[in-house]
């Protein structure tokens, strides 16, 4: 009790009681009598309190040196070689078991069932303007040159969704392993060939923003692009999809027969 009585007296133990006892009180009596805080709002208490605790050891040179008494000599006496090796292989074990255990992949259940092809609404806004999904074909089949449509679409590709779903459109793009769930394989036959142009259309359009409650709660990563594409460049880059990948999109008949999209 009197050693750590006065270990308590000298600033170094101090500083590492009042670190200490933030961290605690930040991380754990919060939480007893509140919501959790986030890890970055803990990390910035953190500094704040460091850089208080830093401030009251400095602020006159007595303390000061009482401060650094303690660390100096771990670092440069003699008899203090053991305990330097301890540190030196102790602190970078501890550093590398924090960090392993940010960046490990964690694996735990869904919070709840989650449809990778959820119910799309009857009708949408596009930029403003409603457009009825039910029944909707691809305006870009009826009209105009096709092979030039497929150009048009494999331009938007290439410029706008190869980097997340791939250059043969399997989802493995150098960007996709940063996401969870990974952007979908169109080469797959669980994906495109078993939705409308419609849906797709919808998908793109809104991106993960856009899903609905039964599509979270791994909502997608994939922005609504209908703030960077003109409605015609959504549809080409559908026909370029299903002309790539060999895949027929479903009709509104099939639809129908099967129950309705996934």
């Amino acid at each position: 009790m009197k050693k750590l009585y006065a270990a308590l007296k000298h600033p170094l133990g101090q500083a590492v009681a009042i670190v200490v006892g933030s961290y605690l009180v930040f991380d754990y009596g919060i939480r007893i009598v509140s919501v959790p805080i986030p890890n970055s709002v803990i990390i910035q208490f953190m500094l704040i309190v460091l850089a208080g605790v830093l401030v009251y050891v400095s602020d006159n040179e007595q303390r000061w040196q009482q401060f650094k008494e303690p660390i100096q000599a771990t670092l440069v006496d003699e008899d203090k070689r053991l305990l330097r090796g301890v540190m030196l292989t102790l602190i970078p074990l501890l550093v590398g078991a924090v960090v392993f255990n940010q960046v490990r992949p964690k694996v735990g259940a869904a919070a709840q069932l989650r449809s990778i092809h959820p119910a799309p609404p009857g009708q949408i806004t596009f930029r403003g303007r409603t457009m009825q999904l039910t029944g909707l074909e691809n305006p870009l089949r009826g009209g105009g040159d096709l092979a030039e449509h497929y150009k048009s679409g494999r331009q938007v590709y290439y410029q706008n969704c190869l980097p997340c779903h791939g250059d043969q459109l399997d989802g493995r793009g150098h960007f996709a392993h940063g996401f969870n769930p990974t952007p979908l394989p169109f080469d797959d036959s669980g994906t495109i060939a078993q939705l409308t142009e419609s849906f797709v259309f919808w998908r793109i359009a809104k991106g993960g923003i856009g899903l609905p409650r039964e599509g979270t709660p791994w909502n997608s990563a994939m922005p609504a692009w209908e703030d960077f594409l003109t409605e015609d460049e959504i549809w080409a880059v559908i026909i370029f999809l299903y002309e790539q990948s060999g895949w027929q999109p479903r009709t509104w008949g099939e639809s129908e027969a099967g129950g309705g999209d996934e």
